[in-house]
């Protein structure tokens, strides 16, 4: 089969390597354009690009693939790409551009998307954040068709994956795109023999995973101590948990739960223990403006805490 690749994050890149680790033939790849990134924002290539790359498979980076929108050039060129490369099907896993219907219709196949969620729960952009914020028990890792719709294909491989009490972003990304590099494997080995089953999604449990935005760093002391915990763990390693003490920025970014009352956001006790709307937090990580993130007490020994100081919105 042949097959050509979209994708742009580490996330991609996993299953871009296992399918050339399974000696499937990728003619091209598709990725976003490269980004500045660092100190010196410099324009950096994506994950996905750098492994296409060292594999010598050539590589397309539109700006947009609608043949009538504002990189409408750009959309043609790649158009031009893919019908050289002449796919069986395309696998698509966090890409980052919408696919118009001329690009789903193209390859003969159609086009396969590594979903990193139990759809239809968590259709949409961050589906690991946002299921570590809500408290869910598990997750995992869809296959499906893609249409027109967002995240509304049926589904054609699913297998499920337990979120540990500890899990962050990090830790959970790493462990679904080596699913989803495996199970989209065996998707296509499937394919390949014309045994890849198509379920169409329940009606029932959607719901949508909002994009991350910077914003939401922002730490709300006053709602409940294990929500707030959840969302230092799904917001790391991006945004984390941002509040203000003594007018100083403080990055929180792990905590426990524990038991203690105050006003929210008050510092009840060392650790430093800090109360929230409901139960309390220990603070354990934190990250002063400049600084490296570390453990509660290095930040303490530069910036010590006394009991009464309070914690301010970012």
């Amino acid at each position: 089969m042949r097959i050509v690749f979209a994708g742009t994050p580490e996330f991609a890149a996993v299953a871009l390597d296992a399918l050339l680790a399974g000696g499937f033939t990728v003619p091209l790849v598709l990725t976003q354009p490269d980004r500045p990134a660092g100190r010196g924002m410099k324009l950096q290539a994506s994950p996905v690009k750098q492994r296409a790359l060292a594999a010598g498979i050539p590589v397309t980076q539109p700006q947009g693939l609608r043949l009538d929108g504002k990189y409408a050039a750009d959309a043609a060129a790649a158009r031009e790409a893919l019908q050289a490369a002449a796919p069986d099907l395309m696998v698509v896993a966090a890409y980052g551009l919408i696919l118009p219907q001329w690009v789903l219709d193209l390859p003969a196949q159609g086009c396969l998307n590594i979903h990193a969620s139990l759809l239809p729960r968590w259709r949409g952009a961050a589906p690991i954040h946002r299921a570590i914020e809500a408290g869910d028990a598990e997750t995992g890792i869809t296959i499906m068709q893609m249409d027109a719709g967002l995240d509304t294909g049926a589904m054609c491989v699913v297998e499920r994956l337990a979120i540990r009490p500890d899990d962050t972003t990090a830790t959970l990304h790493d462990r679904l795109a080596a699913l989803g590099g495996r199970l989209i494997v065996e998707a296509l080995e499937m394919a390949a023999c014309g045994g890849l089953p198509h379920t169409p999604q329940p009606a029932e449990g959607v719901t949508y995973a909002h994009k991350i935005e910077k914003a939401e760093a922002a730490i709300d002391w006053t709602r409940p101590a294990a929500e707030i915990e959840r969302r230092l763990r799904a917001f790391d390693p991006f945004p984390g948990g941002v509040a203000t003490l003594a007018g100083e920025a403080v990055k929180v970014w792990r905590a426990e739960v524990v038991e203690g009352r105050g006003q929210p956001g008050e510092v009840i006790a060392t650790g430093p223990v800090v109360a929230c709307g409901e139960g309390a937090l220990r603070l354990t990580e934190l990250q002063r403006a400049g600084g490296k993130r570390g453990p509660a007490a290095a930040f303490l020994q530069s910036r010590p805490m006394a009991v009464g100081e309070r914690f301010g919105a970012a």
